[in-house]
Order: C-alpha cells, then sequence, then structure tokens
C-alpha cells in the first residue's frame, strides 16, 4: 500500500509577503547603516579630524590677546568708534548664527535706496566724495561676515583713522601695507585686509611706551 506524503501549498500572497519582509527588513538595515555611518560616524570623524589637524580653524579661528578673546579672523565684527576701521556691511548684524545676504536684486529700489544713503553716510565720515567710495563698504556679502577689506576699502579709512588716534597718515598706510595679504598660493582672489587683525595692531602700537 503505498503512503502519500502532503506537501503544505505555498500560495502566491504567502511567497509576496515573504519578498515584502525581506525587502522591508533590507530597507530598514541599509538606513539604519546611512543613519548611523553617515550621519554620525563621518560627521565625529570629520569633526574631530578638523580638531586635530586644524584646532585654531576648528575653534572658531579666536584672536585672544592677555588671554582675553578679542574677535574672530574669519567673521567679521562692528567697531562702532571712529578710531578703528570698519568692515562691510552686514544684512545678518555680524550675528554668525544669523549668517546671510539680504538677497536683494540690484533692481531692488530698496537696496538702491540703502546703498544711495550708505553710500553719503561714508564719504560724509572718510570727507571724500561719493564717488570714491568703494562699492563694498556700502554693500553687503553673501554671508554678511566678511572679515576683510580690499586694500582700497582700508586706503579710503586711513585718514580718519590717523586723526582720531593722533598718528602719522604714512604710519597707519605703512600698518595698512604690512596686513594687506596677497591672493591665495598666489592665484586665489584678490589682495584683502583683515580689519580685526589691523585695528588690533592699531592697539598694540599705542600700547608701546615711546
Amino acid at each position: 500500500m503505498s503512503s502519500l506524503t502532503s506537501h503544505p501549498t505555498v500560495t502566491a500572497s504567502d511567497a509576496n509577503a515573504t519578498e515584502d519582509r525581506g525587502t522591508l527588513r533590507a530597507s530598514v538595515v541599509f538606513a539604519g547603516v546611512i543613519l548611523v555611518g553617515f550621519g554620525f560616524l563621518y560627521s565625529l570623524g570629520g569633526a574631530l579630524a578638523g580638531n586635530v589637524l586644524f584646532p585654531h580653524q576648528a575653534g572658531g579661528s579666536i584672536v585672544m590677546i592677555d588671554g582675553k578673546a578679542r574677535g574672530s579672523s574669519l567673521v567679521a565684527q562692528p567697531f562702532v568708534d571712529a578710531r578703528y576701521f570698519q568692515p562691510r556691511p552686514s544684512a545678518a548684524n555680524y550675528d554668525p548664527m544669523a549668517a546671510a545676504g539680504s538677497n536683494m536684486a540690484r533692481s531692488n529700489p530698496d537696496l538702491r535706496k540703502r546703498i544711495d544713503e550708505l553710500t553719503q553716510a561714508v564719504a560724509q565720515r572718510e570727507g571724500i566724495s561719493p564717488a570714491q567710495v568703494p562699492g563694498e563698504l556700502v554693500t553687503q556679502s553673501g554671508g554678511g561676515l566678511d572679515p576683510d577689506l580690499s586694500p582700497a576699502g582700508a586706503q579710503v579709512q586711513v585718514a580718519r583713522v590717523a586723526r582720531e588716534r593722533g598718528l602719522d597718515v604714512a604710519t597707519v598706510e605703512r600698518l595698512v601695507a604690512e596686513h594687506t595679504q596677497g591672493p591665495q598660493l598666489g592665484l586665489l582672489g584678490p589682495p584683502r585686509v583683515n580689519v580685526l587683525a589691523l585695528n588690533l595692531a592699531l592697539d598694540e602700537l599705542q600700547a608701546k611706551p615711546r
């Protein structure tokens, strides 16, 4: 007498369910790998490498004098005293947490009005004609935190700074020249003057006994 062996019948719905569970499991594993690997480990590795290889830059490029933070060489800050060189205007009010430009098009009448008003104000402050005001002193950078000026942007402020500090114009011009940096690697970008470094050099110069 022959025996009949019964086999469970696998339906199409069972096969689809098994396939769906496999796909779901693979998707969850892949998402976890991406989240942990690239969202956490990659960021952590980059932060650690930055702190080891470039500790000063990773810490915000803070300039310390006598144990006190005086500012960042990479982020502009306002100088309200007339004895100091002034940086570019900032749409973010020099707040690193709100870095941004004004996002106004050149055709925007509000932008034109603001530039005209700033041009008149800078011309009056520096004792020059509006036509002599460099554009960078009345326009905001894309991030609103540009720490540098062009040599021309610094040069128009020399007479005021010298007068307010009781220094010879030639002395202030010499400091500007000493703090003028050429293009990076000799090729990238225009010459520039770091405003914070220049202002600190002025303070240091006058702090020395004569």
